[in-house]
This record gives C-alpha cells, sequence and structure tokens, in this order.
C-alpha cells in the first residue's frame, strides 16, 4: 500500500512540471537575445516611461533587467505559437490554393526551398514580437496621458506600488493587441 502511495506522488510530482512546460516554454538564449533587443528598442522609444514601466523597485534601476526577463518570456511564447501554426501549414493539404499554387516550401523557404518550416517559425515569431512591442509603446503613451490627466484616478485604478504604472501598460496593451 505505502509503495503504491509512494508511486502515486511520485507520477503525481512528474507530470505537474510537464504540463507546466507545456503551457509556458522557457526561454532559450535566443529567446533572451529576442528580448535584450526588444528592450533596447523600447528603452529608445520610450524615453522615460521605460523605467516607469518596468522598474519595480523605489528608483527603477531593475527596469532592463525585468525588462528582458518579461520579453524572453514573450518570445519563447511567440516562438510556441509560432511553431504550431508553421506546423498546422505544412499539414494543409490545402495550402497552396490560398497561397497562389505555391507550396510551403515555396512560401517559406529559401531559393533552393529549403529551411521553410524554420524561416516560417522566425517570420511569424517576429510579427509578433513588432505588434507587441508597438502596443506597448503606445499603451505606455496612453498611461502617461492618464496619469497626467488625473492621478488621483489613476492611483485608484492602479494603486500606488512602484509597478502601477507598468500594471496600467501592461493591461493597455493587452487591450491594444486584442482591438487588433
Amino acid at each position: 500500500m505505502k509503495l503504491k502511495t509512494i508511486a502515486a506522488t511520485a507520477l503525481a510530482a512528474a507530470v505537474v512540471p510537464v504540463a507546466a512546460l507545456a503551457q509556458a516554454p522557457a526561454p532559450t538564449p535566443a529567446d533572451k537575445a529576442n528580448g535584450a533587443r526588444a528592450c533596447k528598442t523600447l528603452k529608445a522609444s520610450m524615453g522615460d516611461t521605460f523605467a516607469a514601466t518596468y522598474g519595480t523597485n523605489a528608483d527603477k534601476s531593475n527596469a532592463m533587467g525585468k525588462c528582458v526577463s518579461a520579453w524572453a518570456k514573450q518570445s519563447a511564447a511567440a516562438r510556441k505559437a509560432a511553431h504550431t501554426a508553421c506546423k498546422a501549414e505544412q499539414r494543409d493539404p490545402n495550402f497552396a490554393a490560398s497561397h497562389d499554387g505555391k507550396t510551403f516550401a515555396q512560401v517559406y523557404g529559401n531559393r533552393k526551398g529549403s529551411a521553410a518550416f524554420a524561416r516560417c517559425v522566425s517570420a511569424k515569431q517576429q510579427a509578433t514580437t513588432a505588434s507587441a512591442r508597438k502596443a506597448t509603446v503606445n499603451a505606455a503613451s496612453l498611461c502617461k496621458a492618464e496619469r497626467k490627466a488625473d492621478a488621483a484616478a489613476f492611483t485608484a485604478k492602479y494603486g500606488t506600488k512602484a509597478n502601477a504604472f507598468g500594471k496600467c501598460v501592461s493591461q493597455t496593451a493587452k487591450t491594444l493587441q486584442q482591438q487588433g
């Protein structure tokens, strides 16, 4: 009886991490590099709102690290979604009909038609990340204006903690991406 309980516990412990990994893939070194590039671009385009968006300590000195961590996770999620979408396109028997008679390899491959799957994933991942970056920049501008227009309402809605501005940007960016 004790052996069955131990075996069941061990099996449950093994299944939980696998399920968690299926939900959110761990960022790879490439995802971390993509995150660093995205944050460098965001810092340049957001200006003073960058630290307010990502910094969580009193002096916002951890903004770049928090940004890279968040965008590395975003990159990993975008890569996973792109992989799934490209698999579906690759398996689609009607792919050529909806792509001017071209095969998957002709649409995504290089001149020789090779590396099509990797190029498909890369293109879709980059498009998703670019869209998210644009939404974040726009959201930061909207949140800055919202905070300036009525600081009391902003505080009531997002709180007084160091990450209040970041909460606003996150929520607004999600809304902007859903709108298209």
